[in-house]
């Protein structure tokens, strides 16, 4: 019991001041160890409050009992719980269904310096880093189970990654522990399970410290991906330079920087800049990144991935998700001037000095526009745009200022938005970029 405890104090000492430590309960044995050390070892030491979660995912007939299961055993430790049950959506993987209802839940509950205490430990590390190689991951899948990651608001811990389950199980025998056996885990047509009980037996057999091995590989690739996160930095520091068209309010970066680095520099770098946006494609599908940077300069070159689109223009690469990949409606007619006048799916735009008279509304770009122009007569809308450089996959959602058929102004565009004596601007503030961040 020293040893883990000591084990256990080290892994939590850069938590030891959190508002909470949150123990996710599931009532099987590294849970209700770690559950059970943490309650001795508040008896000799300040530590946080402590409460715990077991989240009823209501797939099989004997998970029923295992809240009641969980409140006997808090109730003996003296310690609250809050048992949550959640709906697995219905998919080709149940147990990744059931696990992103239970990563949902420990986020919902889990707030500003709080912590959410995980039980798994060195076998279930070795058992992510041999499920994640027989998959093909890369050094970030292949560093396995972080040690601590943000979560929501908070952040969450793993503190018994370098405790074997052999002697998790010794510990629970010990104290005289009581802990669920769920009956899934012996069903060898998951993969997961699997591996646990077909295949690292084997390897344990001729190499018995096979798992304490593979937790250790995983420590070198957390720490090699970790140089790459810095490479990847540096790479999107250089590449991050201000666009002109930064008022459009997404994410942007330079072509020429990026391009310029080695292929694998550059998937690197995109990867780490993608990860905020979008799960990532899988090896064979970067060459989509291949044909959008060494398209024609002419081109419209456009990546599209799970949850949005890389676009490149003006020498940038762009991404678009949400209200950005869907064109908004229009016309919207604007009875009241003086207020800001709200665009469905695309902002809003108001007025800057004096208001024009009306009847004004606001339409997009169809093609053949034609718009005044002081000292140049009538100018094609498509022309004025290319002059300015526009975006090709903005310029249909530019609000165009009609009164009756007269094109007025053209948001946010210099020389385009005011009226010709300058009383006046039309100023656009487009729909936030923030969707699709994951």
């Amino acid at each position: 019991m020293a040893d883990m405890s000591t084990l256990l104090l080290q892994a939590l000492g850069p938590w030891r001041n959190a508002k909470a430590w949150h123990v996710a309960l599931s009532g099987g044995l590294d849970s209700t160890v770690l559950l059970h050390l943490l309650v001795q070892l508040r008896k000799t030491h300040s530590l946080p409050p402590i409460t715990a979660v077991h989240v009823h995912h209501g797939l099989q007939a004997a998970a029923d009992a295992w809240p009641a299961h969980c409140q006997a055993l808090c109730e003996g430790l003296g310690v609250p719980l809050q048992v949550i049950a959640v709906q697995v959506q219905a998919g080709a993987s149940v147990e990744r269904a059931a696990r992103d209802a239970r990563y949902q839940a420990f986020t919902a509950i889990t707030g500003v310096e709080e912590v959410l205490l995980l039980g798994q430990h060195r076998d279930d590390q070795a058992e992510t880093l041999l499920f994640r190689l027989l998959r093909g991951a890369g050094v970030s899948g292949l560093a396995g189970m972080p040690r601590q990651r943000r979560l929501g608001a908070g952040h969450l811990c793993r503190p018994l990654l370098d405790v074997s389950r052999a002697q998790l199980e010794s510990y629970a025998r010990t104290q005289g522990l009581s802990w669920i056996e769920d009956p899934s885990n012996t069903q060898t047509d998951f993969s997961r399970n699997f591996l646990r009980h077909e295949v690292l037996p084997i390897l344990a057999r001729r190499w018995p410290q096979a798992a304490a091995s593979m937790a250790r590989s995983a420590v070198h690739c957390a720490e090699a991906q970790g140089l790459l996160d810095e490479l990847a930095q540096q790479d999107l520091h250089a590449a991050g330079s201000t666009s002109e068209f930064a008022w459009l309010g997404l994410p942007s970066l330079e072509l020429t920087a990026i391009a310029s680095l080695s292929p694998a520099r550059q998937r690197n770098a995109l990867r780490h800049w993608l990860s905020a946006f979008t799960s990532l494609p899988d090896t064979d599908h970067w060459a989509g990144w291949d044909a959008l940077r060494d398209a024609r300069i002419d081109a419209q070159p456009m990546w599209k991935l799970a949850d949005g689109e890389l676009h490149r223009a003006g020498g940038r690469i762009w991404w678009l998700a949400g209200e950005w990949l869907h064109q908004p409606i229009a016309p919207v007619l604007w009875p009241c001037p003086d207020q800001a006048l709200a665009l469905p799916g695309n902002g809003r735009v108001h007025f800057v000095g004096d208001i024009p008279d009306g009847p004004l509304q606001v339409s997009y770009r169809l093609g053949g526009e034609v718009m005044a122009q002081a000292q140049r007569g009538h100018r094609d809308l498509k022309r004025l745009l290319n002059e300015r450089g526009v975006p090709l996959f903005a310029r249909g959602r530019l609000p165009l200022l009609y009164r009756n058929e007269q094109l007025l102004a053209v948001a946010n565009l210099p020389g385009l938005d005011s009226s010709p004596c300058g009383h006046w601007k039309l100023q656009w503030l487009p729909t936030s970029s923030d969707q699709g961040l994951s």
